[in-house]
């Protein structure tokens, strides 16, 4: 049966962002709003994150051009966009010249009227919302304006259908955010909800940090893509760029 899969697919969280760095100040603090002037699409890169991307952006160029990405798709939110760019920049795709294709549906997962909110200011403001997320649990919460991890699912779904449809047999890589590496895993190994809420309770999404699939036809009857890296930050270690974990959103809403 002919490959409709990619034979490499690497899924990367964007560099530490501005936004980061102010959600873990206000946390920190035990505010109930973090301190952002953009809309969250527009945050950019903090420094630490911009060392981070290019420090990732060596580590693949140091492959053999034949095992380096061939396509970069990105989400259209500033810091997943400059992560790819940087990571190109430094040498780290086949072809320098490839553009990286930014796709709408990999974007960060949208909190509504939560959006900016602590733990601690969603309790104060919206309690009903923190009880009926408590009841639900966060894979089926919906905040209002928002969506549930389910909701991202579902537009993953769709995004997956498109790399089958047009990157068969292409190395791919793809730079999003926490979230949609998750819900991505979720897709490729086909878990359950408990299953990629215990990976997700067990470890926090480094920034810059490597998941990775390979193809491998005699898996099943069609072949299937297998995990071979999970939050691998090594490039970033032997870079000597700092090591992040920092949460994109609030722990009582992710």
């Amino acid at each position: 049966m002919e490959q409709t899969w990619p034979d490499v697919m690497w899924i990367v969280r964007h560099g530490e962002s501005a936004g980061n760095v102010a959600a873990a100040a206000a946390r920190d603090a035990g505010l109930p709003m973090i301190a952002i002037a953009q809309r969250d699409v527009d945050v950019p890169l903090s420094p630490r994150g911009t060392e981070q991307a290019a420090a990732l952006g060596r580590w693949f160029a140091a492959l053999p051009p034949s095992q380096r990405p061939t396509v970069v798709l990105a989400s259209p939110y500033v810091r997943a966009r400059a992560t790819a760019e940087l990571i190109r920049a430094a040498g780290g795709t086949e072809d320098p010249d490839e553009e990286v294709i930014v796709d709408e549906r990999l974007r960060e997962r949208e909190f509504g009227i939560l959006d900016r909110l602590t733990a601690v200011g969603i309790q104060q403001r919206f309690p009903e919302q923190a009880e009926h997320r408590r009841l639900l649990g966060k894979f089926y919460h919906r905040p209002p304006g928002g969506e549930s991890w389910a909701d991202v699912i579902l537009r993953l779904r769709s995004a997956l259908d498109t790399v089958n449809l047009h990157y068969s047999r292409e190395r791919v890589l793809v730079v999003c955010h926490e979230v949609v590496v998750l819900c991505l895993r979720y897709l490729l190994e086909c878990m359950t909800e408990e299953e990629i809420l215990g990976i997700e309770r067990a470890h926090d999404v480094a920034n810059c940090g490597v998941t990775s699939y390979e193809f491998n036809p005699r898996a099943g009857r069609r072949g299937k893509m297998e995990l071979r890296l999970f939050n691998f930050v090594a490039p970033l270690v032997q870079a000597g760029a700092d090591v992040t974990t920092r949460r994109d959103v609030p722990a009582g809403a992710k």
